[in-house]
């Protein structure tokens, strides 16, 4: 595998996606639909990402480790805002529940890895 992604999800989310058979969260309480990619992070990305955008967040959250190898959906890397010189995974589809190999609780604030 190569080096994996990573993302932050709502378990309650999580959940309805595993009974539904597909993932279509974006971000903290944002769609696909409504976003048009999945954020996806690095390994060194992602706890900025959850202390940032999931601060005080209510109820469980998982870290979503991601085999970029068996995604289906077109993968891009972008910045988040013109003059950014960081560029982040975005996902242009579902993310493919196979793809992920591993989900781990997590707490806002505690981005410990």
């Amino acid at each position: 595998m190569a080096d994996p992604l990573f993302h932050v999800a709502d378990a309650a989310e999580w959940a309805v996606a595993r009974e539904a058979g597909r993932y279509e969260r974006s971000t903290r309480g944002r769609s696909l639909a409504e976003v048009g990619y999945v954020h996806l992070a690095t390994a060194d990305q992602w706890p900025n990402v959850l202390d940032r955008f999931f601060a005080g967040h209510e109820g469980t959250l998982l870290l979503l480790t991601i085999d970029t190898g068996r995604l289906t959906a077109p993968l891009r890397w972008e910045a988040p805002h013109p003059g950014s010189g960081e560029l982040f995974p975005h996902l242009y589809g579902p993310l493919d529940l196979d793809a992920v190999v591993a989900a781990r609780p997590l707490r806002p604030g505690r981005s410990a890895r």
